[in-house]
């Protein structure tokens, strides 16, 4: 087996650096719902690698295992009062839907809950518990390094939200947030948060502009100053992060690290939703992808990943509400787009887009002493991330060092932008159109690596 140096490092702090990742949110209020080997086989033609479920559907689990996408799997909120009261019924939860699809099925976080402060209140005093007993069948099965467990809120719990540096949570909550903070420093996890500049926009009355709610450019006069902070803030999704940050350390958590479990504009609305449009939808999910992969960071924490699952893939024409509830999706049900994203400049993740898509690769007369060299460097110093490489992972096989230097070649070429000379390693490897992915190894036109949590 061609020998992998690997080098990995659990952050210590916030201040640690990272990359971020985008995924997205697998809903199925569809009527017309598509099976399983249908959503895989969109999820891999497109280049997702990390989805998020409401649940944990048996079959999609199954229907996921051995493709290496990443997986975070829900606890229903019609399943937290049993959960979080019954250390066994935790137990036999994490048994029949993680131990029983893992390593096949790559899960890697667990979501307890949903919005519960704000959706199932008398749900709130058993939050904590049903996080820890999670936790705790995790920990008894070893699997805990690898599959975090958190519980997404909704951004209203920040009050006073602008300028950032005032926001502080709900204080009626604290019973709740102080010990789920504690846990989540304790094991390394994100606080998981839903993002929504488009409720933002629409509830302000016109004091949020659109451009400011879309991520599009603003002249310096038009930036939200914090007055406290003097931090200049271009779009609605970073002051709303930096609230959350500024609230937890209002409570004294300051290296707790944050993921948006859910961000995104929907394309259709009825006649008081106006800006619920595609070119609206496809402009927030363009500029957000772009923003986030860049790993911009925020201005209280420039440079920190926040990774974030956009909301959706599937448009849900079952959801009850206003026209704009239907209609979050990035696909229709019959796996059409309902836009192509404008994803130029920013690497591919999305095949619908086909802009500047080229990978590096092994040349074929290669010397291998030379090519195992360059594979250590790029899975040791170019801090690649070549865990897909390991014996069991999709890019395992064919197990030679050929096969494996162009997985992990083409991983530092996409992490480092397609710059020039980062396809060389001393003049192995070369650049080409033609997609290396085969079977259930994908080589993403960008590479998706992992978020601090």
């Amino acid at each position: 087996m061609a020998v992998l140096l690997l080098f990995f490092m659990l952050p210590l702090s916030i201040s640690a650096s990272g990359d971020a990742f985008i995924g997205v949110n697998i809903g199925s209020d569809i009527s017309d719902m598509p099976g399983p080997t249908e959503i895989v086989a969109l999820l891999k033609a497109q280049s997702i690698q990390h989805v998020r479920l409401y649940d944990a559907d048996q079959a999609l689990l199954l229907a996921l295992a051995n493709t290496g996408i990443r997986v975070t799997v829900s606890v229903p909120n019609d399943q937290l009062l049993g959960i979080g009261q019954s250390n066994a019924t935790a137990a036999n939860w994490v048994t029949r839907n993680v131990i029983a699809h893992v390593p096949a099925t790559n899960i890697t976080a667990i979501c307890v809950g949903s919005e519960v402060l704000t959706t199932l209140p008398n749900a709130a005093p058993i939050l904590v518990s049903a996080i820890n007993f999670i936790h705790s069948a995790l920990v008894a099965a070893n699997l805990d390094r690898q599959i975090k467990v958190s519980s997404p809120h909704s951004s209203s719990i920040i009050l006073d939200s602008f300028p950032p540096s005032q926001a502080f949570f709900n204080r009626t909550w604290n019973p709740v947030m102080v010990p789920m903070f504690k846990f989540l420093q304790s094991t390394g996890s994100c606080l998981m948060l839903n993002v929504y500049p488009y409720y933002d926009y629409q509830q302000s009355n016109g004091v949020i502009p659109l451009d400011y709610a879309l991520f599009r450019p603003l002249p310096p006069n038009k930036e939200a100053v914090d007055s406290n902070t003097l931090l200049h803030y271009t779009n609605v999704f970073d002051a709303v992060v930096d609230a959350a940050y500024f609230a937890m350390s209002d409570l004294n958590f300051t290296n707790i690290p944050i993921m948006v479990t859910e961000s995104g504009w929907p394309s259709k609305g009825d006649s008081s939703e106006p800006d619920a449009t595609v070119d609206n939808a496809n402009t927030y999910n363009s500029n957000l992808i772009r923003h986030v992969l860049n790993n911009t960071g925020t201005p209280k924490h420039p440079g920190i990943a926040v990774s974030t699952f956009i909301y959706e893939l599937y448009n849900e024409d079952l959801r009850s509400g206003p026209v704009s509830e239907k209609n979050w999706g990035l696909f229709y049900a019959n796996g059409e787009p309902v836009y192509t994203l404008h994803l130029t400049g920013a690497g591919i993740l999305f095949a619908n887009d086909t802009t500047n898509q080229t990978f590096c690769v092994t040349k074929s007369n290669a010397d291998p002493k030379m090519l195992q060299a360059a594979l250590d460097w790029a899975c040791g110093p170019g801090k690649v991330d070549c865990s897909p490489l390991l014996q069991g992972q999709p890019c395992y096989e064919p197990d030679n060092v050929v096969a494996h230097s162009t997985y992990a070649f083409n991983a530092y070429y996409q992490k480092m932008d397609k710059s020039p000379g980062s396809c060389d390693f001393k003049g192995v490897a070369t650049v080409t159109t033609t997609d290396p992915s085969h079977g259930s190894c994908i080589f993403p036109g960008r590479y998706d690596f992992w978020s601090l949590c």
